[in-house]
């Protein structure tokens, strides 16, 4: 199996990472995949320069359509915090906005309290729902408790996945050889 890295930019977005897989077994098909920070793409080992070309496009397109259609938008992040409040703080953590940022790679989530923002590594896209969840639920706790205090936790134990998230948040950095908190800012 022949491995060949590409890095693609698509309607200006920031450069993906791509990884072309031939091999000689394969005959037809073509497939791709997320793993990690790039993009896999299998072709078979016949396919001209050209054709991979055009497959690698098609490709990289179809998961990043995918991957769209499974990350919720910033309003949907906002009404998603706000049911998380009501359900876990009796309502009291309402943030004015809740967004993805791509810029965020040593933690999970950030709060600032005085403008009452929450920021959402992009990392978590993808992630099960219910960690997604632990961590808004934690930066939320951070408009009521700004710092990691016994109180802090407390609060954060009202989320019946916490141990769970920490758990799987744990495990994906250790898996990606990374050493950040699994618990945000």
């Amino acid at each position: 199996m022949a491995v060949h890295g590409v890095t693609s930019t698509t309607d200006g977005a920031p450069e993906q990472r791509v990884e072309v897989r031939r091999s000689k077994r394969r005959r037809r098909t073509v497939s791709a995949y997320r793993d990690g920070d790039r993009i896999v793409v299998l072709v078979p080992a016949a396919l001209s320069r050209a054709e991979e070309a055009e497959w690698v496009a098609t490709m990289v397109a179809k998961v990043e359509r995918a991957e769209a259609r499974r990350r919720p938008s910033d309003d949907d992040l906002l009404a998603r915090a706000l049911r998380l409040s009501d359900t876990y703080l009796g309502g009291i953590a309402a943030p004015e906005s809740v967004r993805w940022v791509r810029n965020q790679r040593s933690r999970w989530g950030s709060c600032t309290p005085g403008d009452r923002t929450i920021r959402l590594s992009s990392r978590l896209q993808g992630m099960p729902a219910w960690v997604v969840d632990y961590v808004i639920v934690h930066e939320l706790v951070h408009l009521i408790e700004p710092h990691h205090s016994a109180e802090f936790w407390a609060w954060l134990e009202r989320y019946p996945e916490a141990e769970k998230a920490k758990g799987y948040l744990l495990g994906w950095s250790a898996a990606s050889k990374l050493d950040e908190p699994p618990t945000g800012g």
